[in-house]
């Protein structure tokens, strides 16, 4: 099985190497302020052995901009984190770019999520953006069908190839946050030309009973964790930020990289990290995973 290689977290990396506080903007407002640094990620990241850069997509939502001075700035800042996902890939020399469409109302709270037309809507304004400008569009923290089927219509307005990577209950790996079964996203991800499914920003544990519930898919399947010790009930509120989580302890990359072998042993043909991930993350995986893939590849030819 050939293995591809997401990258790992953008916000929590940026807020490393600025010393920045965070914000309820999460990597927007610093995006804003170091849009060279952002690019220098997504290059460590290629150099660690990453094939995709995630562009800085994620938290560009107008409900997060609305109220500060970046309020008018939402089509900017989309120019601004593709423009630095394509510099990153001229420097490196390769790779593919995908663009990312982060949940509206914030992460893992499935109940705010607005209705399908306002949401879809929504969705599609991002996504026409990344037009002509990824080669492929990741839906991301999709934490209810709702969500999933809002996010994955929305996102056939950038005109390329679509993920969807959905949250899950971190002590039930088979519901996604929002309660309903992991499994019932098969049949939305299928009728909707998806191209794989993942599971994301969820704990590591969760992941197998996860990967299992989507088994009977004929999509890829990918994973790629957070390293938080839990989602806080004060996270889940509105203008939350990560100074209200906390990082593991446990998860350092040779730890992340045996889940990520037990991950590809149970399916998963993509795989990377998600919040406090760093290069050197992905620079484990691919040290374990690339040489397995390489050889199966050159065993066929």
């Amino acid at each position: 099985m050939t293995i591809t290689l997401l990258d790992g977290g953008m916000g929590q990396e940026l807020l490393r190497r600025t010393g920045d506080r965070p914000t309820h903007q999460w990597s927007v407002r610093l995006m804003h302020e170091h849009p060279d640094l952002v690019a220098q990620i997504h290059h460590d990241y290629f150099t660690a052995g990453a094939d995709i850069a995630t562009a800085n997509t994620y938290a560009i939502q107008r409900d997060r901009l609305n109220g500060t001075e970046l309020e008018d700035a939402f089509e900017q800042l989309y120019d601004t984190a593709l423009s630095a996902a394509a510099q990153a890939r001229a420097a490196h020399g390769s790779g593919r770019i995908a663009g990312a469409l982060g949940p509206i109302n914030g992460s893992y709270r499935p109940e705010h999520h607005p209705d399908l037309a306002t949401a879809r809507a929504l969705y599609a304004e991002g996504a026409q953006l990344m037009q002509g400008r990824v080669d492929l569009v990741i839906c991301e923290t999709v934490a209810s069908l709702l969500q999933a089927r809002a996010t994955l219509e929305g996102a056939q307005a950038a005109g390329a190839p679509v993920w969807l990577a959905v949250t899950v209950d971190d002590r039930c790996g088979a519901r996604l946050r929002s309660g309903e079964a992991v499994a019932d996203v098969i049949a939305l991800a299928q009728d909707a030309g998806t191209e794989a499914i993942l599971v994301n920003c969820s704990m590591v544990e969760a992941m197998p009973a996860a990967l299992d519930a989507l088994a009977a898919s004929r999509l890829p399947l990918g994973v790629y964790a957070n390293a938080f010790t839990r989602i806080s009930a004060a996270f889940k509120t509105a203008k939350s930020n990560v100074s209200m989580l906390q990082a593991r302890t446990d998860l350092d990359p040779m730890r992340y990289a045996e889940h990520g072998q037990l991950w590809a042993a149970r399916g998963a043909s993509i795989i990377g990290g998600c919040c406090e991930t760093g290069p050197a993350h992905i620079a484990e995986l691919a040290r374990r995973l690339k040489p397995q893939s390489e050889t199966v590849v050159q065993a066929r030819l």
